[in-house]
Protein backbone atom coordinates (compact mmCIF):
# COMPACT_ATOMS: atom_id res chain seq x y z
CA UNK A 1 0.00 0.00 0.00
CA UNK A 2 1.48 3.53 -0.97
CA UNK A 3 1.30 5.98 1.89
CA UNK A 4 0.85 9.96 1.31
CA UNK A 5 5.02 10.39 0.80
CA UNK A 6 4.68 7.35 -1.63
CA UNK A 7 2.07 9.49 -3.28
CA UNK A 8 4.03 12.69 -3.73
CA UNK A 9 7.32 10.86 -4.85
CA UNK A 10 4.72 9.03 -7.45
CA UNK A 11 3.22 12.26 -8.64
CA UNK A 12 6.16 14.65 -8.50
CA UNK A 13 7.52 16.08 -11.27
CA UNK A 14 3.94 14.09 -13.13
CA UNK A 15 1.97 15.77 -16.00
CA UNK A 16 -1.60 14.84 -15.96
CA UNK A 17 -3.91 16.37 -18.20
CA UNK A 18 -7.83 15.88 -16.58
CA UNK A 19 -10.16 15.59 -19.64
CA UNK A 20 -14.37 16.62 -18.46
CA UNK A 21 -13.73 18.00 -15.07
CA UNK A 22 -17.57 18.36 -14.88
CA UNK A 23 -19.63 20.15 -12.45
CA UNK A 24 -20.18 17.44 -9.75
CA UNK A 25 -17.28 17.95 -7.54
CA UNK A 26 -15.59 14.71 -8.46
CA UNK A 27 -13.30 16.25 -11.40
CA UNK A 28 -12.64 19.14 -8.70
CA UNK A 29 -11.72 17.16 -6.16
CA UNK A 30 -9.39 14.25 -8.00
CA UNK A 31 -7.60 17.98 -9.73
CA UNK A 32 -6.87 18.84 -6.44
CA UNK A 33 -5.61 15.92 -5.12
CA UNK A 34 -3.55 15.82 -7.92
CA UNK A 35 -2.24 18.84 -8.04
CA UNK A 36 -1.72 18.48 -4.03
CA UNK A 37 0.89 15.77 -4.91
CA UNK A 38 2.64 17.83 -6.63
CA UNK A 39 1.53 17.07 -10.55
CA UNK A 40 1.58 19.70 -12.88
CA UNK A 41 -2.19 19.58 -14.02
CA UNK A 42 -4.01 20.55 -17.26
CA UNK A 43 -7.59 20.45 -17.10
CA UNK A 44 -9.40 20.39 -20.92
CA UNK A 45 -12.82 20.46 -22.10
CA UNK A 46 -14.54 21.19 -24.84
CA UNK A 47 -17.13 23.39 -22.72
CA UNK A 48 -17.36 26.51 -22.95
CA UNK A 49 -15.37 28.38 -19.87
CA UNK A 50 -18.23 30.40 -18.69
CA UNK A 51 -20.06 27.22 -18.38
CA UNK A 52 -17.63 25.62 -16.72
CA UNK A 53 -16.43 28.76 -14.45
CA UNK A 54 -17.58 27.29 -10.75
CA UNK A 55 -14.99 24.58 -11.19
CA UNK A 56 -12.75 27.10 -12.44
CA UNK A 57 -12.95 28.77 -9.71
CA UNK A 58 -12.63 25.99 -6.98
CA UNK A 59 -9.25 25.40 -7.85
CA UNK A 60 -8.23 28.95 -8.02
CA UNK A 61 -5.85 28.64 -5.50
CA UNK A 62 -3.89 26.03 -7.00
CA UNK A 63 -0.38 27.43 -8.77
CA UNK A 64 0.20 24.22 -10.74
CA UNK A 65 -3.45 23.42 -12.27
CA UNK A 66 -3.88 25.46 -15.81
CA UNK A 67 -7.27 25.30 -17.78
CA UNK A 68 -8.07 25.31 -21.66
CA UNK A 69 -11.36 25.22 -23.04
CA UNK A 70 -13.07 24.66 -26.35
CA UNK A 71 -12.07 22.06 -29.17
CA UNK A 72 -9.22 19.37 -27.50
CA UNK A 73 -5.47 19.55 -29.20
CA UNK A 74 -3.60 16.48 -29.45
CA UNK A 75 -0.79 17.52 -27.67
CA UNK A 76 -2.18 17.61 -24.69
CA UNK A 77 -3.18 13.87 -24.78
CA UNK A 78 0.20 12.36 -26.35
CA UNK A 79 3.11 15.16 -24.34
CA UNK A 80 2.18 13.78 -20.75
CA UNK A 81 2.13 10.87 -18.17
CA UNK A 82 -1.58 10.40 -18.06
CA UNK A 83 -5.00 11.21 -19.39
CA UNK A 84 -7.91 10.75 -16.44
CA UNK A 85 -10.48 10.49 -18.92
CA UNK A 86 -14.16 12.10 -17.76
CA UNK A 87 -17.41 9.63 -17.81
CA UNK A 88 -19.09 9.84 -20.82
CA UNK A 89 -15.87 10.37 -23.14
CA UNK A 90 -17.09 8.90 -26.65
CA UNK A 91 -13.92 5.99 -26.61
CA UNK A 92 -13.08 6.60 -30.61
CA UNK A 93 -12.57 10.37 -30.43
CA UNK A 94 -9.14 10.96 -32.12
CA UNK A 95 -7.41 12.20 -29.25
CA UNK A 96 -8.23 8.98 -26.73
CA UNK A 97 -6.94 7.15 -29.98
CA UNK A 98 -4.05 9.38 -30.36
CA UNK A 99 -2.88 9.00 -26.48
CA UNK A 100 -3.38 5.75 -26.73
CA UNK A 101 -0.80 5.56 -29.95
CA UNK A 102 1.78 7.47 -27.86
CA UNK A 103 1.55 4.91 -24.88
CA UNK A 104 0.00 7.36 -22.09
CA UNK A 105 -2.24 5.44 -19.56
CA UNK A 106 -5.77 6.51 -19.80
CA UNK A 107 -7.31 6.32 -16.34
CA UNK A 108 -10.80 6.67 -14.79
CA UNK A 109 -10.78 8.03 -10.91
CA UNK A 110 -12.36 4.76 -9.61
CA UNK A 111 -9.74 1.96 -10.97
CA UNK A 112 -7.21 4.26 -10.27
CA UNK A 113 -7.91 4.85 -6.38
CA UNK A 114 -7.77 0.66 -6.11
CA UNK A 115 -4.58 0.73 -8.24
CA UNK A 116 -2.60 3.16 -5.99
CA UNK A 117 -4.10 2.32 -2.91
CA UNK A 118 -4.14 -1.62 -3.19
CA UNK A 119 -6.84 -2.43 -0.79
CA UNK A 120 -9.60 -4.58 -1.31
CA UNK A 121 -12.98 -3.13 -3.16
CA UNK A 122 -16.28 -4.53 -3.47
CA UNK A 123 -17.74 -3.23 -6.78
CA UNK A 124 -21.27 -3.03 -7.77
CA UNK A 125 -22.50 -2.92 -10.81
CA UNK A 126 -25.92 -3.18 -12.93
CA UNK A 127 -28.39 -0.87 -14.77
CA UNK A 128 -30.66 -0.36 -11.89
CA UNK A 129 -30.03 -1.19 -8.33
CA UNK A 130 -26.27 -0.69 -8.51
CA UNK A 131 -26.63 2.38 -5.76
CA UNK A 132 -28.76 0.50 -2.87
CA UNK A 133 -27.35 -2.55 -3.11
CA UNK A 134 -23.63 -0.56 -2.92
CA UNK A 135 -24.90 1.05 0.03
CA UNK A 136 -26.64 -1.64 1.84
CA UNK A 137 -23.79 -3.65 1.33
CA UNK A 138 -21.92 -0.20 3.20
CA UNK A 139 -24.35 0.28 5.66
CA UNK A 140 -24.52 -3.19 7.18
CA UNK A 141 -20.43 -3.24 7.03
CA UNK A 142 -20.07 -0.41 8.99
CA UNK A 143 -23.17 -1.59 11.52
CA UNK A 144 -21.32 -4.89 12.32
CA UNK A 145 -17.94 -4.14 12.36
CA UNK A 146 -18.06 -0.33 13.60
CA UNK A 147 -15.31 0.40 12.14
CA UNK A 148 -14.84 3.18 9.15
CA UNK A 149 -16.10 1.76 5.67
CA UNK A 150 -14.72 3.35 2.43
CA UNK A 151 -17.49 4.49 0.73
CA UNK A 152 -16.09 5.58 -3.62
CA UNK A 153 -17.55 5.00 -7.09
CA UNK A 154 -20.24 6.53 -8.42
CA UNK A 155 -21.02 8.74 -5.26
CA UNK A 156 -22.74 12.53 -5.42
CA UNK A 157 -19.73 15.06 -5.22
CA UNK A 158 -17.09 11.90 -3.96
CA UNK A 159 -13.53 12.76 -5.11
CA UNK A 160 -12.12 8.77 -5.81
CA UNK A 161 -8.73 10.57 -5.61
CA UNK A 162 -9.25 12.38 -2.63
CA UNK A 163 -11.04 8.97 -0.80
CA UNK A 164 -6.92 7.95 -1.11
CA UNK A 165 -6.33 10.16 2.38
CA UNK A 166 -8.21 8.24 4.22
CA UNK A 167 -6.59 4.72 3.63
CA UNK A 168 -5.29 2.74 6.08
CA UNK A 169 -3.66 -0.27 5.97
CA UNK A 170 -6.63 -2.24 6.90
CA UNK A 171 -9.27 -0.39 4.80
CA UNK A 172 -11.91 -1.91 2.45
CA UNK A 173 -13.91 0.35 0.44
CA UNK A 174 -17.41 -0.37 -1.53
CA UNK A 175 -17.42 1.31 -5.01
CA UNK A 176 -20.33 1.86 -7.38
CA UNK A 177 -19.02 1.27 -10.57
CA UNK A 178 -21.16 2.66 -13.45
CA UNK A 179 -19.88 1.66 -17.19
CA UNK A 180 -17.66 4.37 -17.87
CA UNK A 181 -16.03 3.70 -14.42
CA UNK A 182 -15.92 -0.07 -15.26
CA UNK A 183 -14.18 1.21 -18.87
CA UNK A 184 -11.34 2.26 -16.68
CA UNK A 185 -10.98 -1.05 -14.66
CA UNK A 186 -11.41 -2.61 -18.10
CA UNK A 187 -8.30 -0.26 -19.03
CA UNK A 188 -5.74 -1.09 -16.40
CA UNK A 189 -6.78 -5.12 -16.34
CA UNK A 190 -8.36 -5.19 -12.66
CA UNK A 191 -11.62 -6.26 -11.43
CA UNK A 192 -12.88 -5.94 -7.53
CA UNK A 193 -11.86 -8.98 -5.20
CA UNK A 194 -16.11 -8.95 -4.99
CA UNK A 195 -18.09 -7.77 -7.47
CA UNK A 196 -21.57 -7.87 -7.36
CA UNK A 197 -23.20 -7.30 -11.08
CA UNK A 198 -27.34 -6.58 -10.39
CA UNK A 199 -28.98 -7.03 -13.80
CA UNK A 200 -28.66 -5.85 -16.98
CA UNK A 201 -31.22 -3.77 -19.28
CA UNK A 202 -31.63 -1.06 -22.29
CA UNK A 203 -29.91 2.14 -21.04
CA UNK A 204 -27.46 4.44 -22.38
CA UNK A 205 -27.94 3.47 -26.00
CA UNK A 206 -27.62 6.99 -26.86
CA UNK A 207 -23.71 6.79 -26.09
CA UNK A 208 -23.40 3.35 -27.18
CA UNK A 209 -25.21 3.78 -30.63
CA UNK A 210 -23.08 6.66 -32.04
CA UNK A 211 -21.56 5.75 -35.41
CA UNK A 212 -24.45 3.91 -35.94
CA UNK A 213 -24.35 0.77 -34.17
CA UNK A 214 -27.36 -1.44 -34.10
CA UNK A 215 -29.29 -1.58 -30.85
CA UNK A 216 -27.55 -4.94 -30.60
CA UNK A 217 -23.75 -4.06 -31.24
CA UNK A 218 -24.66 -0.97 -28.90
CA UNK A 219 -25.96 -3.70 -25.77
CA UNK A 220 -23.17 -6.03 -26.52
CA UNK A 221 -20.71 -2.99 -26.18
CA UNK A 222 -22.69 -2.15 -22.83
CA UNK A 223 -22.39 -5.06 -21.55
CA UNK A 224 -18.54 -5.75 -22.58
CA UNK A 225 -18.24 -2.17 -20.31
CA UNK A 226 -19.69 -3.45 -17.11
CA UNK A 227 -18.55 -7.28 -17.66
CA UNK A 228 -15.03 -5.38 -16.97
CA UNK A 229 -16.17 -5.81 -13.03
CA UNK A 230 -15.94 -9.47 -13.18
CA UNK A 231 -13.61 -10.18 -16.37
CA UNK A 232 -9.86 -9.91 -14.93
CA UNK A 233 -10.76 -11.38 -11.47
CA UNK A 234 -8.49 -13.68 -9.71
CA UNK A 235 -9.82 -17.19 -8.65
CA UNK A 236 -9.73 -16.18 -5.46
CA UNK A 237 -12.44 -13.43 -6.62
CA UNK A 238 -15.87 -13.72 -5.97
CA UNK A 239 -18.94 -12.88 -8.25
CA UNK A 240 -22.30 -12.56 -7.24
CA UNK A 241 -24.87 -12.23 -9.76
CA UNK A 242 -28.06 -13.62 -11.15
CA UNK A 243 -28.66 -16.47 -13.65
CA UNK A 244 -29.80 -13.86 -16.52
CA UNK A 245 -26.51 -12.32 -15.96
CA UNK A 246 -24.37 -15.21 -15.76
CA UNK A 247 -25.58 -16.64 -18.72
CA UNK A 248 -24.83 -13.56 -21.13
CA UNK A 249 -21.14 -13.40 -19.20
CA UNK A 250 -20.56 -16.58 -20.37
CA UNK A 251 -20.71 -14.95 -24.16
CA UNK A 252 -17.72 -12.88 -23.34
CA UNK A 253 -14.41 -13.79 -25.24
CA UNK A 254 -11.51 -14.67 -23.27
CA UNK A 255 -13.39 -14.87 -19.99
CA UNK A 256 -12.66 -17.91 -18.10
CA UNK A 257 -15.25 -17.32 -15.10
CA UNK A 258 -12.62 -19.38 -12.77
CA UNK A 259 -14.23 -17.00 -9.78
CA UNK A 260 -16.48 -18.53 -7.29
CA UNK A 261 -19.88 -17.50 -8.66
CA UNK A 262 -23.02 -17.09 -6.24
CA UNK A 263 -25.89 -16.82 -7.77
CA UNK A 264 -28.63 -14.92 -5.99
CA UNK A 265 -32.71 -14.48 -6.30
CA UNK A 266 -34.91 -13.26 -4.14
CA UNK A 267 -35.84 -16.14 -1.96
CA UNK A 268 -32.38 -15.90 -0.15
CA UNK A 269 -34.41 -12.97 2.11
CA UNK A 270 -36.68 -14.70 4.48
CA UNK A 271 -39.98 -14.01 4.67
CA UNK A 272 -39.63 -12.40 7.96
CA UNK A 273 -36.79 -10.49 7.31
CA UNK A 274 -37.54 -6.65 7.99
CA UNK A 275 -37.03 -4.63 5.04
CA UNK A 276 -37.26 -1.19 4.90
CA UNK A 277 -37.57 -0.44 0.87
CA UNK A 278 -40.53 -1.65 -0.65
CA UNK A 279 -40.85 -3.41 -3.79
CA UNK A 280 -40.03 -7.34 -5.44
CA UNK A 281 -36.98 -5.69 -6.72
CA UNK A 282 -35.41 -4.51 -3.47
CA UNK A 283 -35.73 -8.26 -2.15
CA UNK A 284 -33.45 -8.93 -5.20
CA UNK A 285 -31.08 -6.02 -4.05
CA UNK A 286 -31.13 -7.23 -0.59
CA UNK A 287 -29.89 -11.07 -1.66
CA UNK A 288 -27.48 -9.76 -3.76
CA UNK A 289 -26.46 -7.23 -0.72
CA UNK A 290 -26.49 -10.35 1.58
CA UNK A 291 -24.23 -12.85 -1.07
CA UNK A 292 -21.67 -10.03 -1.06
CA UNK A 293 -21.35 -9.81 2.74
CA UNK A 294 -21.34 -13.47 3.56
CA UNK A 295 -18.47 -13.57 0.93
CA UNK A 296 -16.73 -10.89 3.50
CA UNK A 297 -17.33 -13.71 6.05
CA UNK A 298 -20.22 -12.03 7.54
CA UNK A 299 -22.85 -14.16 9.24
CA UNK A 300 -26.41 -13.88 8.53
CA UNK A 301 -27.39 -13.54 11.98
CA UNK A 302 -24.97 -10.26 11.60
CA UNK A 303 -26.55 -9.23 8.43
CA UNK A 304 -30.22 -9.36 8.59
CA UNK A 305 -30.74 -7.28 11.70
CA UNK A 306 -28.30 -4.50 9.85
CA UNK A 307 -29.69 -4.63 6.82
CA UNK A 308 -33.81 -3.50 8.81
CA UNK A 309 -32.00 -0.17 9.50
CA UNK A 310 -31.09 0.81 5.98
CA UNK A 311 -33.63 3.10 5.35
CA UNK A 312 -32.88 3.65 1.68
CA UNK A 313 -30.89 6.14 -0.43
CA UNK A 314 -31.69 9.56 -1.84
CA UNK A 315 -33.47 9.33 -5.01
CA UNK A 316 -34.15 5.76 -5.12
CA UNK A 317 -37.51 5.13 -3.79
CA UNK A 318 -36.85 7.40 -1.17
CA UNK A 319 -39.40 7.89 1.33
CA UNK A 320 -40.31 11.70 1.69
CA UNK A 321 -43.26 11.43 4.22
CA UNK A 322 -47.03 12.25 4.14
CA UNK A 323 -48.86 15.69 2.44
CA UNK A 324 -52.38 15.45 3.65
CA UNK A 325 -51.93 11.72 3.57
CA UNK A 326 -50.69 11.47 0.41
CA UNK A 327 -47.73 9.22 0.85
CA UNK A 328 -44.46 10.76 -1.08
CA UNK A 329 -41.90 8.79 -3.24
CA UNK A 330 -38.57 10.36 -4.51
CA UNK A 331 -37.52 8.15 -7.18
CA UNK A 332 -35.60 10.69 -8.96
CA UNK A 333 -32.93 8.38 -10.49
CA UNK A 334 -35.21 5.89 -12.14
CA UNK A 335 -34.00 7.34 -15.64
CA UNK A 336 -35.54 4.34 -17.91
CA UNK A 337 -38.88 3.35 -18.67
CA UNK A 338 -37.59 -0.02 -17.16
CA UNK A 339 -37.13 1.86 -13.51
CA UNK A 340 -40.31 3.93 -13.65
CA UNK A 341 -42.13 0.57 -13.47
CA UNK A 342 -40.06 -1.18 -10.66
CA UNK A 343 -41.61 2.19 -9.05
CA UNK A 344 -45.02 2.12 -10.10
CA UNK A 345 -44.87 -2.12 -8.87
CA UNK A 346 -43.81 -1.11 -5.98
CA UNK A 347 -45.66 1.43 -4.59
CA UNK A 348 -48.57 0.98 -6.55
CA UNK A 349 -52.11 -0.70 -6.04
CA UNK A 350 -53.88 -1.90 -9.19
CA UNK A 351 -57.18 -2.24 -7.45
CA UNK A 352 -57.28 1.13 -6.35
CA UNK A 353 -55.11 2.98 -9.15
CA UNK A 354 -53.76 4.96 -6.27
CA UNK A 355 -50.37 6.40 -7.75
CA UNK A 356 -49.86 10.22 -9.22
CA UNK A 357 -46.56 9.98 -11.35
CA UNK A 358 -45.01 12.92 -11.86
CA UNK A 359 -42.63 11.70 -14.95
CA UNK A 360 -41.01 12.71 -18.21
CA UNK A 361 -37.65 14.21 -19.16
CA UNK A 362 -34.87 13.57 -22.21
CA UNK A 363 -34.80 10.43 -24.56
CA UNK A 364 -32.25 7.96 -23.81
CA UNK A 365 -33.14 6.07 -27.19
CA UNK A 366 -34.36 3.56 -24.83
CA UNK A 367 -37.92 2.16 -26.05
CA UNK A 368 -40.40 4.03 -23.68
CA UNK A 369 -43.99 1.27 -24.32
CA UNK A 370 -43.19 -0.80 -21.23
CA UNK A 371 -44.15 2.23 -19.15
CA UNK A 372 -46.63 3.62 -21.19
CA UNK A 373 -48.35 -0.11 -20.55
CA UNK A 374 -47.90 0.17 -17.39
CA UNK A 375 -49.27 3.69 -16.05
CA UNK A 376 -52.79 2.79 -16.62
CA UNK A 377 -53.12 -0.75 -14.16
CA UNK A 378 -51.04 2.12 -11.58
CA UNK A 379 -52.00 5.79 -12.06
CA UNK A 380 -55.32 8.12 -11.38
CA UNK A 381 -52.57 10.82 -12.54
CA UNK A 382 -49.91 11.33 -14.44
CA UNK A 383 -48.11 14.97 -14.22
CA UNK A 384 -45.30 14.98 -17.02
CA UNK A 385 -41.73 17.33 -17.43
CA UNK A 386 -40.77 18.26 -20.97
CA UNK A 387 -38.26 16.67 -22.60
CA UNK A 388 -37.71 14.75 -25.60
CA UNK A 389 -38.87 11.74 -23.89
CA UNK A 390 -42.24 13.40 -22.82
CA UNK A 391 -43.06 14.23 -26.52
CA UNK A 392 -42.99 10.11 -27.49
CA UNK A 393 -45.58 9.24 -24.53
CA UNK A 394 -47.51 12.40 -23.82
CA UNK A 395 -49.92 11.82 -26.38
CA UNK A 396 -50.37 7.72 -25.44
CA UNK A 397 -51.10 8.00 -21.53
CA UNK A 398 -52.97 11.74 -21.14
CA UNK A 399 -50.85 13.39 -19.25
CA UNK A 400 -50.75 16.85 -18.05
CA UNK A 401 -47.28 18.49 -19.55
CA UNK A 402 -46.53 21.42 -16.96
CA UNK A 403 -42.94 23.57 -17.04
CA UNK A 404 -41.60 22.93 -14.14
CA UNK A 405 -40.97 20.35 -10.92
CA UNK A 406 -42.32 23.15 -8.74
CA UNK A 407 -45.75 23.12 -11.18
CA UNK A 408 -45.88 19.05 -10.99
CA UNK A 409 -45.86 18.73 -8.09
CA UNK A 410 -48.69 21.46 -7.27
CA UNK A 411 -50.42 19.64 -9.60
CA UNK A 412 -49.93 16.13 -8.55
CA UNK A 413 -51.00 16.71 -4.66
CA UNK A 414 -54.55 19.10 -5.54
CA UNK A 415 -55.94 15.68 -6.74
CA UNK A 416 -54.21 13.71 -3.78
CA UNK A 417 -57.00 11.81 -1.31
CA UNK A 418 -55.41 9.62 1.86
CA UNK A 419 -54.43 6.53 0.98
CA UNK A 420 -52.44 8.06 -2.23
CA UNK A 421 -49.36 7.73 -3.59
CA UNK A 422 -47.33 10.64 -5.34
CA UNK A 423 -44.27 8.97 -7.03
CA UNK A 424 -41.64 10.83 -8.75
CA UNK A 425 -40.21 8.42 -11.00
CA UNK A 426 -39.19 10.11 -14.17
CA UNK A 427 -38.05 7.04 -16.77
CA UNK A 428 -35.79 9.65 -19.32
CA UNK A 429 -33.45 11.47 -18.39
CA UNK A 430 -32.80 14.70 -16.80
CA UNK A 431 -30.96 16.77 -19.28
CA UNK A 432 -32.20 19.35 -21.29
CA UNK A 433 -34.42 20.70 -18.69
CA UNK A 434 -31.87 20.35 -15.63
CA UNK A 435 -27.61 20.33 -15.49
CA UNK A 436 -28.34 16.68 -14.21
CA UNK A 437 -30.17 14.18 -12.04
CA UNK A 438 -28.77 15.72 -9.34
CA UNK A 439 -30.35 19.31 -9.69
CA UNK A 440 -33.51 17.68 -10.80
CA UNK A 441 -33.64 15.30 -7.06
CA UNK A 442 -32.97 18.61 -5.11
CA UNK A 443 -35.61 20.84 -7.28
CA UNK A 444 -37.93 17.69 -6.45
CA UNK A 445 -36.85 17.42 -2.49
CA UNK A 446 -37.29 21.38 -2.38
CA UNK A 447 -40.60 21.43 -3.91
CA UNK A 448 -41.61 18.99 -1.54
CA UNK A 449 -40.44 20.54 1.27
CA UNK A 450 -42.04 24.27 0.78
CA UNK A 451 -45.25 22.64 -0.56
CA UNK A 452 -48.28 24.26 1.34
Amino acid sequence: MMTAVDFKDYFSGKKVTVMRIGLLGRGVGDTAWLAEQGAAVLVVDDAPQEVMQPSVDALKDYKNVQFKFGPYEEADFTETDFVLVGAGAPLNMSVLEAARAAGVPLKQSAAWFAELSGIPVVGVTGTRGKSTVTHMIHHALTEVTGEKVLLGGNVRGLSNLQLLDEVQEESLCVMELDSWQLQGWGWSAMSPQIAVFTNFMEDHLNYYQADGRSKEQAMQLYFEDKANIFQYQEESGVLVTTPEVFDRAKTIKGTSLGQEVVLADSSTIPEDALLAMPGEHNQLNAALAVEALKAISLTEEEIFPALASFSGVEGRLQYLGERNGVKIYNDNNSTTPAAAVAGLQAVGNTEDKNVILIAGGAFKEVEPQVLVDEIPKYCKKVVLLPGTGTDLIKDSVEGDVVESVEEAVAAGLAVGEPGDVLLFSPGFASFGLFKNEYERNDEFVRCINEYE
